[in-house]
């Protein structure tokens, strides 16, 4: 990852307008987070989903099968039955075809801590509004992958963690034949193997984003990802895809994927790796939400980061009916509370995206790559005291200044190298997303 940035020079930090309406529509009568969620369409009514998850306690004994349902005209949740197999799970995802939404994957946690994935999918009817019987297992059991709908017919599972490990499987569902099939697997290597990235296809191609790495590099466990990964599928033979990436300024964990208009959206998760009890990996402290929309336009590969306080971390799946309308069930916010929270989102076809042509709140940084001495030019209209920071890829803060001035020098210890990010408040509000430096 250090090589393929090395190329970047200059990159100044834009704000992106605020294209995202966040709306509170109601509350749940418990909290719940690392949930599968989806919508559905009945009788004019729009229901919203959850099943499974992990309660407020964030223990291994939360975590439970419950599910609900959610009127988005009433305001009224419904218990529903709780997932069959009586076995409670995180990191499942659902996705719905048609009337059935169908929950895939997650996994158990045992009283020695010991992590079992599950096989199972089950199927949700929405218009019984009852269970069907579960499909076929899963033939290679995943929790915490990548999960997507392929042309209303298929349903794509690429990589995740499987019982040990992460795998480079890729495999598909056909609801109608209730059958799976193997795919062309990704790349066996940790760029693209990942558990927590999440993902949508457009058209033939599917795109994934960020997530852990399954290795302990320096004593760092499970590292996070900026990678997104690119596979095109034959639309004439769906079992063979290509698969490409690119590395990205930009990290993400357990974020939900979403599409608007032919632009993906990563929404909400964190910029640190963590336990299912929000903890990280790399230091047993809790884990904040990134605060942040990440937009991608693949035709021209733009990025839009927008500053977005209220969409939490720890999510798995969203809702969505129309293209522009999401709904995001609980997840965890500051402090690793378990949010109860239902949240719609509206994006506003007007706004105004980010580019990479300077303007007043933009920031600049040089050189980069750098020997540790590193210059930093902020436009005069970000007034007051604004806080630089530098943060190792494992959260940890190497260096950090609060003052007024426009012009500043950074020094960094001699034992500093590798990738860090320069990060900027505002009274402790980022003002940038993490913008990647390369310490030579």
């Amino acid at each position: 990852m250090k090589y393929l940035l090395t190329t970047l020079l200059l990159f100044p930090i834009i704000l992106a307008a605020q294209a995202w309406e966040i709306t509170e529509i109601g509350t749940t009568p418990e909290g719940v987070s690392n949930n599968a969620v989806a919508a559905a369409k009945v009788n004019d009514t729009v229901w919203l989903y959850s099943f499974s998850g992990i309660d407020n306690s964030k223990a291994a004994g939360g975590i439970h099968g419950k599910a609900w349902r959610f009127n988005t005209e009433t305001g009224i949740t419904e218990s529903l039955p709780n997932l069959p197999g009586g076995l409670g799970k995180i990191a499942a995802k659902a996705s719905r075809i048609g009337d059935i939404i169908y929950i895939i994957g997650g996994y158990r946690v045992l009283t020695n801590g010991n992590e079992i994935t599950s096989p199972a999918i089950h199927r949700f009817d929405v218009t019984a509004n009852d269970y069907l019987a579960d499909g076929a297992v899963v033939p290679v059991p995943v929790d915490d992958q990548v999960q997507a709908v392929w042309r209303d017919s298929l349903i794509y599972l690429v990589t995740g963690w499987s019982n040990t490990t992460n795998v480079p499987n890729v495999q598909f569902y056909s609801p109608e034949e209730d059958t799976w099939q193997a795919a062309t697997s990704i790349p066996n290597n940790h760029d693209y193997k990942s558990f927590g990235a999440s993902g949508t296809i457009i058209g033939d191609t599917i795109f994934y984003f960020g997530g852990a790495s399954a290795t302990f590099p320096s004593g760092n466990p499970f590292p996070i990802q900026s990678q997104i990964r690119k596979g095109v599928i034959n639309p004439n033979d769906p079992t063979d895809i290509t698969w490409s990436i690119m590395t990205t300024p930009y990290v993400g964990y357990r974020t939900a994927a979403t599409q608007v208009d032919h632009q993906i959206f990563w929404l909400g998760g964190s910029e640190i790796t963590y336990n299912f009890d929000g903890l990280a990996y790399s230091n047993n402290q809790p884990v904040s939400p990134a605060n942040r929309s990440l937009g991608f336009d693949p035709s021209n590969q733009n990025f839009s980061p927008e500053f977005a306080p209220s969409i939490p971390m720890d999510l798995q799946s969203l809702g969505e009916i129309e293209d522009s309308i999401k709904y995001i069930w609980g997840g965890m916010v500051e402090n690793r509370l378990v949010s109860n929270k239902i949240l719609k989102l509206v994006r506003n076809p007007l706004a105004v995206s980010v580019d990479n042509t300077p303007t007043l709140s933009s920031i600049k940084v040089f050189p980069n790559p750098s020997q540790g001495l590193i210059s930093v030019i902020l436009s005069e209209d970000l007034s007051g005291p604004i806080t630089l920071s530098i943060i190792s890829p494992n959260g940890e803060t190497v260096w950090s200044e609060t003052n007024t001035e426009t012009n500043r020098q950074i020094v960094l210890p001699d034992n500093q190298s590798g990738l860090f990010f320069l990060i900027a408040k505002d009274q402790n509000r980022p003002i940038t997303t993490p913008f990647p430096l390369i310490i030579n």
